[in-house]
């Protein structure tokens, strides 16, 4: 008989805050001016996290990473939408979220997330399930760059199945897409939801490979681009591109929905906003331009 395997709650919360320290650390040391302010904040209903912000740095101009883990009695319509048998069950729901914007035109935004829910209800068997990933949106993209980050999601991949690379690459290519716009955010990466049917061991491997994998993907790229001359055309269009990712998280983000209906902390849920964006009437770009290039390029599925 198949031996169930116990859900550890608390090895998953000690991974998400050591997690949340490590990525600070790093990002800290890699913009070597600004550092990280910490809010810590309660849920009224039910839990808290810690937030924490960078901003006006040498090499960033905002960066935050966020540990939350809330928890009630009722689960968020954004949550029981796709799963009406969570209905009536009390949850937890932890994880580690981040947004970094960089401050030169020629470093991509990035975002990462890992997360764990668990649904529970007395006489039943819990339900839960792991998700996460992270995308890559750049403004003036560089092929290598795109490879190096694709190999890295890859790689972290290859020892949990041939096939989770292609998968997990073509649900975020589906998941960060403005249908409005009829183009991808970015040029994507790993994005997984709902994952256990691999047990609770494999798929918290998992989980930390993609977390721990967030690094080696966006360190390398932001070393070698941050040095990068660049001028005013080049920020205006920065910020005109920086509209389509606050487009996306407020029209479509599952997570921006989940915080708000589960009565997160607005500032914390919305750390993923640019401090600064623009939206220009009726744009396109000029034709064989760099601009032109991310257009006719990037902002499409395509393999790595």
């Amino acid at each position: 008989m198949k031996r169930m395997q116990q859900v550890n709650k608390e090895a998953v919360k000690a991974f998400l805050l050591d997690l949340q320290d490590r990525i600070c650390r790093a990002v800290a040391e890699q913009d070597g001016q600004a550092s990280f302010e910490q809010d810590e904040w309660q849920r009224e209903q039910g839990g808290g996290g810690r937030s924490r912000v960078l901003r006006e740095g040498r090499v960033f101009e905002q960066a935050g990473v966020n540990f939350s883990h809330v928890f009630g009695t009722q689960m968020p319509a954004s949550a029981t939408a796709h799963r009406p048998e969570l209905a009536g069950r009390s949850f937890e729901a932890m994880g580690v979220s981040l947004v970094i914007h960089p401050r030169n035109p020629y470093v991509p935004t990035s975002h990462a997330n890992v997360r764990f829910f668990i649904a529970e209800k007395d006489g039943e068997a819990p339900v839960w399930w792991f998700g996460g990933g992270f995308d890559l949106t750049p403004f003036y993209p560089f092929e290598d760059d795109c490879q190096h980050w694709h190999d890295t999601a890859k790689a972290l991949c290859q020892p949990f199945g041939e096939s989770v690379y292609d998968e997990h690459k073509a649900w975020c290519d589906k998941y960060f897409f403005l249908p409005h716009r009829n183009e991808t955010r970015g040029v994507g990466g790993l994005f997984f939801d709902d994952l256990n049917e691999w047990g609770f061991e494999k798929s918290f491997a998992y989980m930390q490979a993609v977390g721990n994998g967030y690094l080696d993907a966006y360190l390398p790229i932001v070393e070698k681009r941050y040095p990068t001359p660049y001028g005013d055309r080049e920020r205006q269009f920065q910020l005109y591109r920086r509209g389509r990712y606050v487009e996306f998280n407020l029209v479509y983000d599952r997570g921006t929905l989940f915080g708000l209906q589960s009565g997160g902390r607005t500032e914390s849920i919305l750390m993923s906003m640019p401090p600064l964006a623009r939206w220009e009437y009726s744009y396109s770009p000029e034709p064989g331009s760099q601009e032109a290039d991310l257009y006719d390029n990037y902002l499409k599925p395509r393999s790595w």
